[in-house]
């Protein structure tokens, strides 16, 4: 894959804790920098699926009070809770 350089300024202590972290992790500051990008731009898609998940978690008895377990789709039209709100 094709190198683009990148030019950043950060203060000399983020600087410091970069090296040093990238230093402990054996490898490049460049590496270290781009897995934190590859990491960071990975996330949003896992927040929204742990988000999610942890909704349908809290909120699982509603949907089964509401929706039913296997019922299909029939069956759900015509649960007398459902008539009774027509």
């Amino acid at each position: 894959m094709a190198k683009t350089q990148l030019n950043v300024r950060v203060d000399e202590s983020t600087a410091r804790a970069a090296r040093e972290r990238a230093l402990a992790l054996g490898m490049s500051i460049n590496r270290y920098i781009e897995e934190l990008v590859r990491h960071d731009s990975g996330e949003a898609g896992r927040t929204f699926v742990d988000a999610a998940a942890d909704f349908m978690k809290q909120y699982e008895a509603v949907f089964a009070e509401e929706f039913g377990g296997a019922e299909t789709t029939s069956a759900r039209r015509r649960s007398p809770r459902r008539e009774a709100r027509r």
